[in-house]
Order: structure tokens, then C-alpha cells, then sequence
């Protein structure tokens, strides 16, 4: 049976409930985890061959063509085999490695142990928390700076880790979903503007911008349905977005962090520490209120609601797109 033609999108469905019933245990082995190994290793080898700028460059376009289409290729094979073999085990395995690419559960769980930690004044151990889900220095953070770090990492990872993966996966199934996955973890893995990734690491950055620009600017609009739906002003999303999102340095994270800005009435951006070294990010929002726990909970508020309508919207479109083929 071939997997595109066989696909149908409540896989998706039932991907996202698996997510959010039982996330991602530690137990079962993880696509990402051998993505990682796979790029970790092919690093090796192109470095080994590049040395100079240019071939480095070079270098980083060859690792992205194959983690990409590898990831896709290999999952496409995998199934087309499984599909043949059984087709609920084929089903089953395509609904689990799509529930692998979604985060919604991990998203929700980490940021409430943050929140837990504020509430009952362990600073310490909220530092320690926040500091497995961002880049930042954590060290010194207070715990108005662990709120925004938080925030903005539900806000950015909304795309990332919900729509995107959802999007992908209304589109073409397990492989595509994997495919992006790939995409995203060579990004955070090596697209990185620093001595050693600058020009290795610049092909990864860039595909990730491009796979992610349709969907951030989707979840953009979905963002603003949910801050009306949970009684926020969608109105003073729409307004942060078109004014602080393109001054944000990702041309995609800005827009999800700018509208979660504009439906809880505070300020993110500002400055960030990065291995010792400071960093300024243009401010997001006013701050009409001052930044405190109870954000956290606001904001996986509208990543749940958000989610809801990217999964609700994927499956109308997909039905109305069935109906205009078989017309």
C-alpha cells in the first residue's frame, strides 16, 4: 500500500491525542535521538573535508539534502513495508512517529513544573527547569526573567513543536512530518550564528526559516482567534504582530511570541545571556501588566486552544480538499 495515497488525516488526530495522553516516555527510543546521531556524524566526516569558508558552506548544504531527504526516504520505506506487511501496523507506526514530531504534552508539562517551582519559591530549581528547554544562561535568573524565558519558549515552540508538525502532517503523512522534524533538529543543532557554525551551519538556519515561514505565519492568525475565544484582546495581538514581529531576529519566532505578547499585555525581548555573553532582542508588546507565574499558565492556555484550531482547521481543509477530488 503506498503511504501517501493511504494516509488519512485522522492519523493526525489520533497522533495528537497519543501526544497529549502520553507525550513522549523516556522508554521508547526517539526519531530525534537518531536524527542527532546521524547529524553528529555526518558533521564529522564533512568537516574532515571541509575546511575552508566556502567549503564549509558547501559542506552544510550536502548534511541538510541528506538529513532531509534521508529522514523522509527512510520513513517513506519503512512504511510502504509495513503497510504491506499489516496494515494496522502500519497505521499504528505511522500514528506514533507523527505523535514523535508533535510536543504539545512535553510543551504543557515543562513549563507547569516551572510554574510549580515559582509558586512554591524555588528559584533554584525553576532556573534549573528553564534551563532544559532554552539556550540562555540560567544561573542568575530571577524569577520574572524565568517567567518571560518560559513564555517566549511556549510562544516560539508553538510553531515548532504543534502547527508546524501538524501542518506537514496534513500534507503528506509520517514522512513529511519526520522530514521537517529533520529540519528542525539540524537547526538547533548546528544553525547557529557563531565561530564554529557560521558558515557550516548556515544552510540548516536558512531551510529551517524557509519550512517554518508558512506555518508561523498560520499560527499567527490561529493566535488571534484563540486570544478571542479565551477572552483576551486579539485585537492588540493583531496590533503587536504587524508592528514588533519583523523586529524580532528570527523572521518566524517573532510572530508567535509578538502575538502571545499582545494577548497577555506584557513586554518580552530584552536582553539575554548566551555563555557569558549579553545579548539584546527588540522588545515585543507593552508592559501593561508586569510579567508574573500566572503567565505561564496563560500561555499554555493558548497553546492548547491554538492547537485545537490548527488540528480542527487541518482536518476540515483536508475533508473539503477530498471532496474536490472525488467531484
Amino acid at each position: 500500500m503506498d503511504v501517501l495515497s493511504g494516509f488519512n488525516s485522522l492519523y493526525v488526530l489520533a497522533a495528537f491525542l497519543l501526544d497529549l495522553l502520553v507525550g513522549d516516555p523516556r522508554w521508547i527510543p526517539h526519531p530525534v535521538v537518531l536524527m542527532g546521531k546521524v547529524i553528529s556524524g555526518l558533521e564529522s566526516v564533512l568537516r574532515r573535508i571541509a575546511t575552508d569558508p566556502g567549503r564549509l558552506q558547501a559542506a552544510g548544504v550536502v548534511l541538510v539534502a541528506l538529513v532531509v531527504s534521508g529522514s523522509y526516504l527512510a520513513t517513506v520505506v519503512f512504511l510502504e513495508w509495513l503497510y504491506r506487511l499489516n496494515y494496522w501496523a502500519g497505521a499504528a507506526v505511522e500514528i506514533w512517529l507523527i505523535a514523535a514530531t508533535i510536543s504539545t504534552r512535553g510543551l504543557a508539562d515543562a513549563a507547569g513544573s516551572i510554574y510549580n517551582l515559582l509558586r512554591s519559591g524555588d528559584i533554584a530549581g525553576a532556573r534549573r527547569q528553564v534551563g532544559m528547554i532554552v539556550g540562555r544562561d540560567t544561573g542568575r535568573m530571577d524569577a520574572e526573567e524565568i517567567t518571560r524565558a518560559t513564555v517566549e519558549t511556549v510562544a516560539e515552540n508553538t510553531v515548532d513543536g504543534i502547527t508546524a508538525p501538524l501542518f506537514y502532517a496534513f500534507l503528506g503523512g509520517a514522512p513529511l512530518a519526520m522530514a521537517y522534524r529533520a529540519a528542525n533538529t539540524l537547526d538547533s543543532m548546528v544553525g547557529y550564528k557563531n565561530d564554529c557554525y557560521l558558515y557550516f551551519g548556515r544552510a540548516a538556519a536558512r531551510f529551517d526559516d524557509f519550512v517554518n515561514y508558512l506555518p508561523a505565519r498560520l499560527t499567527g492568525m490561529l493566535l488571534v482567534v484563540a486570544a478571542f475565544i479565551l477572552r483576551l484582546n486579539a485585537r492588540r495581538v493583531w496590533t503587536v504582530v504587524r508592528r514588533d514581529a519583523p523586529g524580532h531576529p528570527s523572521p518566524n519566532s517573532g510572530i508567535p511570541e509578538a502575538a502571545v505578547a499582545g494577548a497577555l499585555g506584557v513586554r518580552l525581548g530584552g536582553w539575554n545571556s548566551y555563555q557569558g555573553s549579553l545579548s539584546f532582542r527588540p522588545y515585543l508588546g507593552e508592559a501593561i501588566v508586569p510579567l508574573q507565574a500566572d503567565h505561564i499558565r496563560q500561555v499554555v492556555r493558548v497553546m492548547y486552544v491554538t492547537a485545537a484550531l490548527a488540528l480542527s482547521s487541518g482536518i476540515i481543509l483536508s475533508w473539503l480538499a477530498q471532496k474536490v477530488v472525488f467531484l
